[in-house]
C-alpha cells in the first residue's frame, strides 16, 4: 500500500517573495528620489549659507555706518525714532547716554527658502521725492571706498540708504530711492528683511547648471541700521548663491563617497535578492541534478528558504520526490510479487505439459486426465491474476469523480447478494444517513471485496457499526469467521499474501481496497477482534 508522506519543514517566520521585490523596487525608487531629495536640500543649504554671508557684511557695514555717523553727528542722535515698527519725525535730537551692558544680543538669522515662490527681479529704482541731508551724504562718500573694497572680495551688490529709502553709496542708482521695494520698504521700520528674486542675466547659462534652481536666482537682504531706537538707514546687499554643480565640483572627494556607497548598496541588493530567491532555487536545481543521476535518492527540503513562496515550492519538491521514490519503491516490490504469482502457475504448467509430451503415449486416461486438469486449475488462477491485477491498477489509476454516495443505499443493494453465498449482513438500525464523498461504484467495490475476504474465511455473519468523527465516517466490519492469526497481522495488507490461495484467493483485496480509499482521502486498518476479523474503515464525508 502506497502511503504518500510529506516532511515538515521548520516552522519559521518566512517573508512573501512579493515582499522583497516590493522592499528591492521600492529602494531602487527611493535611490533618485534621495538624490532630488539631497539635491534640493543642498541647494537651498547654499542658498541659506549665502544669505548668511550678507548678513555678516550688513552687520559690519550698519556697525561703519554707525559710527561714521557718531563722527559727524556732533553729540546729537541721529535717524527716524521707531515706535513698535513706525517712524517718528525727528531725526536729529540731543544724544542720549546708553550703557552698553542694557543692549539686548539681537541675533540675525537666515530666513530664505528655496521652497517658498520665488519673486520677481528687483524693480527699478524710481526718483527719490525726499532730498537727502547732509550727514547722509558725508556718510555715502565716506562708505563709498570701504564698499568698493568689499566688493572686490565678496562680489556682492551693495545699496547703502538713508532713512527715507535713498541710495547714497553704490556702484549705481545713487540719488534714486528704492523704498518702494518690499525689503526695503519692511527695513525702513526697523526690522530685518530678505527674500530670493528671479536673477536676470545678459548670459544664458550653461546646459548642465539649468538643472539648478539656484543659478536663476538671487538673495536680497535689507538690514536696518538703528542706533539708540532710531533708524539711521538701511544697508541693501544682493548676491547669487554658489551654484550647486560648481560647488559639488570643489567637493568631489564627498561626492565620489557619496557615489561609492551607492554603488555598495546597489550590491547589497544584488545579493540581497540572490539569497532570498537565486539561492534556494539553486539549491533546489542541484538536489534535483543528484537525484536524476542517482547521487541522491529524495530531496531534502531547504534549511533556509527565506520566503514562504520558496519554503512552498520546497516542500511541493520534497513531497514529489518522496512519492516517486515511494511509487518507485512499490513499483519493485510489486514487480517482484507479480513474478512470483506468475511464476508458480507457469512452472506448474511447463511440468505437466513436458510430462505429457514425454509420456502421453504410455500414460493412463486418469493420469493425463489429472495432468489436464491441472493445467486447467493454473489456467484458471492465472487468468484470476490477471482480472485482479487489472481491477488492482484502475484503482491505483482512479481519478476521483464528484459523485456522492450513502453506506446505507450500498449495503441495501448488495445485502441479496451475500445472503444468497451465506454471509448475513447484519445492519443496525439508525445507521448514519451520511453523504460520503465516494462515488456509488468505487464505495460497492471496497465493500464487496471486504465481503468476499470474509466469504473465503468462513464467515457467516457480518456485523457493520459506524460513528462520525471529523470530517469523516468511521466503519467498524467484524465478521465471524477464521479470523487472522497474530502471526500474520503483519503480512494481510502485503500484496498477494493469502491464505486461501487453494480456493482462489489472490491477496490483493485488501490492497484493491486501501488503494480505493486512498483516491478519495480515506483508509483502511486492521481492528481488534477476540473472534474473527475486524476492519476499521475512515470514509470521507460530503462537505456541500
Amino acid at each position: 500500500m502506497l502511503i504518500n508522506a510529506r516532511l515538515p519543514l521548520p516552522r519559521k517566520v518566512l517573508l512573501r517573495l512579493r515582499s522583497i521585490l516590493l522592499v528591492v523596487m521600492l529602494t531602487v525608487l527611493a535611490l533618485p528620489l534621495g538624490g532630488l531629495y539631497f539635491f534640493r536640500i543642498y541647494e537651498n543649504e547654499l542658498v541659506q549659507q549665502t544669505e548668511l554671508e550678507l548678513i555678516s557684511q550688513a552687520a559690519v557695514l550698519a556697525a561703519t555706518f554707525r559710527q561714521a555717523v557718531r563722527d559727524q553727528a556732533d553729540g546729537h542722535d541721529y535717524g527716524y525714532v521707531l515706535f513698535t515698527g513706525d517712524l517718528g519725525k525727528a531725526y536729529l535730537s540731543p544724544a542720549r547716554e546708553v550703557s552698553p551692558e542694557s543692549q539686548d544680543y539681537q541675533p540675525v538669522t537666515p530666513r530664505v527658502d528655496l521652497i517658498a515662490p520665488i519673486d520677481l527681479p528687483r524693480p527699478e529704482a524710481r526718483p527719490s521725492i525726499h532730498a537727502t541731508d547732509t550727514l547722509a551724504q558725508n556718510v555715502g562718500v565716506r562708505m563709498k571706498r570701504i564698499m568698493q573694497d568689499m566688493q572686490q572680495t565678496t562680489l556682492s551688490g551693495v545699496r547703502l540708504l538713508d532713512m527715507n529709502g535713498t541710495v547714497i553709496a553704490g556702484r549705481e542708482e545713487v540719488g534714486l530711492s528704492l523704498a518702494h521695494i518690499a525689503e526695503v520698504k519692511q527695513a525702513l521700520k526697523g526690522q530685518y528683511a530678505s527674500t530670493i528674486r528671479q536673477r536676470v542675466s545678459d548670459e544664458p547659462p550653461p546646459p548642465l547648471y539649468s538643472i539648478s534652481r539656484g543659478t536663476n536666482i538671487r538673495v536680497f537682504a535689507a538690514f536696518p541700521v538703528i542706533e539708540a531706537g532710531r533708524l539711521q538707514g538701511v544697508i541693501y546687499l544682493s548676491r547669487t548663491p554658489t551654484n550647486i554643480i560648481k560647488h559639488l565640483y570643489e567637493v568631489k572627494e564627498t561626492v565620489a563617497l557619496a557615489t561609492l556607497s551607492l554603488l555598495v548598496l546597489a550590491v547589497l541588493l544584488v545579493l540581497f535578492v540572490s539569497s532570498t530567491i537565486s539561492r534556494p532555487i539553486r539549491e533546489l536545481l542541484r538536489q534535483t541534478e543528484r537525484v536524476r543521476n542517482g547521487e541522491q535518492r529524495e530531496i531534502a527540503p531547504l534549511q533556509h528558504p527565506v520566503t514562504q513562496e520558496m519554503a512552498q515550492l520546497s516542500d511541493s519538491f520534497v513531497g514529489m520526490s518522496h512519492a516517486l521514490a515511494e511509487r518507485s519503491d512499490y513499483l519493485r516490490r510489486f514487480a517482484t510479487h507479480v513474478s512470483h504469482e506468475f511464476k508458480t502457475p507457469l512452472t506448474s504448467m511447463q511440468g505437466a505439459l513436458e510430462l505429457l509430451r514425454d509420456h502421453l503415449d504410455s500414460m493412463t486416461v486418469e493420469r493425463s486426465g489429472h495432468f489436464i486438469n491441472n493445467l486447467l486449475a493454473d489456467t484458471q488462477r492465472l487468468k484470476l491474476l490477471v482480472n485482479r491485477l487489472l481491477e488492482l491498477a484502475r484503482a491505483d489509476a482512479l481519478e476521483p469523480s464528484k459523485q456522492t454516495s450513502t453506506l446505507t443505499e450500498m449495503l441495501k443493494a448488495v445485502q441479496n447478494r451475500y445472503q444468497e453465498r451465506g454471509l448475513a449482513l447484519q445492519i443496525p438500525q439508525g445507521l448514519p444517513e451520511y453523504r460520503l464523498a465516494i462515488a456509488p461504484d468505487a464505495l460497492e467495490s471496497i465493500f464487496s471485496n471486504l465481503f468476499d475476504n470474509s466469504v473465503q474465511h468462513g464467515a457467516t455473519s457480518t456485523a457493520l457499526t459506524a460513528q462520525v468523527r471529523p470530517q469523516v465516517l468511521e466503519v467498524h466490519v467484524q465478521d465471524n469467521g477464521e479470523g487472522i492469526s497474530p502471526a500474520n497481522r503483519d503480512k494481510i495488507f502485503t500484496p498477494f499474501f493469502t491464505t486461501k490461495r487453494s480456493n482462489g484467493g489472490t491477496g490483493l483485496g485488501l490492497e484493491i481496497i486501501a488503494s480505493l480509499l486512498k483516491a478519495y482521502g480515506g483508509s483502511i486498518r486492521l481492528g481488534e477482534s477476540a473472534a474473527g476479523a475486524a476492519f476499521v474503515l475512515e470514509l470521507p464525508l460530503d462537505k456541500t
